[in-house]
């Protein structure tokens, strides 16, 4: 009887179990053989990483999972992380890790992180300026007011850190009217002071 074949396993990647299918007739009991010998670990139903060392220990890079999980590398990480940087007031924080996609929505626990997915149109190489209108759409969501918000906006615009022309064309593309009247009077305010 010859050897069960044995897959070539990349360290710190993530795999579905149809994977494995090329390395065998049935890929589930290949995968739990591997989990029995630790060479792979379970994130989620169907889903694997191959443990290997990093610094933060033996955990799948959030941009791993995701690509293993929606199967696609066509999806967006947004949220506090990059709203904070914008110096538009956004100081809050999630448990969950926001996650613009094509593909599905909801609140998924994968490998103990939580990723909080959203089915939402968002640009390839998203400008500076279009995280500026996704925190203007989920101000509530990240703790600012209106007045703080329309107050850094207008100070990140006159300190030229946000182009009018390319915030205006992100505003009209991805946000409301609401949003693209809040920037288009503060660019207004920004060309009155200048």
């Amino acid at each position: 009887m010859p050897a069960p074949a044995q897959p070539d396993l990349e360290a710190n990647r993530v795999y579905r179990t149809k994977e494995f299918a090329r390395w065998g007739k049935n890929a589930s009991r290949l995968v739990q053989r591997l989990v029995d010998k630790g060479q792979l670990r379970e994130l989620a139903h169907g889903l694997y990483y191959a443990p290997g060392k990093t610094r933060f220990g033996t955990v799948p890079r959030d941009d791993e999972l995701l690509r293993a999980f929606l199967e696609t590398d066509e999806y967006l990480l947004t949220g506090p992380p990059a709203w904070t940087t914008l110096g538009l007031g956004a100081t809050a924080m999630f448990a969950a890790t926001l996650v613009y996609n094509r593909k599905r929505t909801g609140e998924f626990e994968l490998g103990g992180r939580t990723f909080l997915l959203r089915r939402v149109a968002f640009p390839t190489h998203p400008p500076r300026e279009w995280f500026a209108i996704d925190l203007i759409e989920h101000q509530a969501m990240a703790g600012v007011g209106p007045d703080a918000l329309a107050a850094g906006l207008l100070y990140e615009i006159r300190e030229g850190r946000l182009q009018p022309t390319v915030l205006t064309a992100m505003a009209a593309a991805y946000g409301t009217k609401a949003t693209l009247a809040l920037v288009r009077e503060s660019i207004r305010r920004a060309e009155e002071v200048a």
